[in-house]
């Protein structure tokens, strides 16, 4: 029987075979200047690690690390378009010249859309595969060597929408459900290396994804964006990641939503559809 003791994260009960602590560790996060990203910064440095924050606005990158090194952390920020596998290799390079290695990389930087699928370029598909997917795969194949030397950790951040169908993000979803995917995949290759791989999937969170969302047309959309279950703040999602890290788990479903819908989607499929419908139909029509 699983635990849910949590009420704030399901947590696959399969232990790794060790416990981590994160002082003095060195932490790279894309999409690290805001968002969810700025709250695995902020509570990794809380723990006593050195940032790398990687993202695609340097400026915002740049003005949380000033934030967490007069809290007294050490970091370093990096503008990186993750799509861009030359970027990501200079960057991951940069990070290592700086630190000397790396200990956790957190694959966090993501972008969606809300549009129908028979009103979505093939354009719009492959943007969001380049930055959810093959960002992640960028920033890991660079950062690997570093990691397998110093039997790190990878933290590969994928949604609810990667478990279990999302109405009207059919790419997003796509892309969020090969992360999971890939990363448990890719878990069973480095294990027996000492590499451990976490898979995150966060239900709705407050951050500022939702409003950049893209349409269609690619353009950032006018379609209202809908929700179910309780919107969790980033700090919690923040503060749940970080504890599964610590425990050395392998898969980390957030959200009581997140888990009826892990959970239903699976044993009753019809009815979580019907009921996810529901609650997002409306989001795809114009006002």
């Amino acid at each position: 029987m699983l635990s849910l003791a949590s009420d704030i994260a399901f947590v696959q009960h399969a232990p790794m075979p060790r416990r981590r602590e994160f002082a003095g560790q060195v932490v790279v996060v894309t999409g690290g200047g805001s968002g969810l990203g700025a709250a695995y910064a902020r509570r990794f440095a809380q723990a006593g690690a050195k940032l790398a924050l990687l993202d695609l606005e340097p400026l915002k990158a740049t003005a949380l690390a000033s934030e967490l090194e007069s809290a007294g952390a050490e970091c370093l920020a990096l503008g990186c378009d993750v799509r861009d596998e030359a970027a990501c290799q200079s960057a991951i390079g940069a990070v290592i010249e700086r630190f000397g290695g790396i200990d956790v990389l957190v694959n966090n930087a993501g972008i969606t859309h809300r549009s129908a699928f028979s009103e979505t370029d093939t354009a719009v598909f492959r943007r969001v595969m380049d930055v959810n997917l093959f960002g992640a795969i960028h920033c890991t194949k660079a950062a690997l060597p570093s990691l397998l030397v110093r039997r790190g950790l990878i933290v590969a951040v994928s949604s609810i929408a990667g478990v279990a169908p999302l109405f009207g993000r059919t790419g997003y979803a796509a892309s969020k459900h090969a992360v999971v995917g890939l990363f448990s995949s890719l878990r069973t290759e480095l294990a027996p290396r000492g590499v451990d791989v976490l898979v995150v999937c966060p239900g709705f969170t407050a951050t500022g994804i939702g409003a950049a969302a893209l349409d269609g047309d690619g353009r950032t959309t006018s379609h209202p964006q809908s929700t179910f279950g309780r919107v969790a703040t980033p700090e919690s999602v923040a503060e749940a990641v970080y504890r599964a890290a610590c425990a050395g788990r392998p898969l980390l479903v957030l959200t009581a939503a997140g888990k009826a819908a892990f959970f239903l989607s699976r044993l009753a499929p019809s009815l979580y559809e019907r009921l996810m419908v529901r609650s997002l139909r409306g989001e795809l029509e114009r006002s």
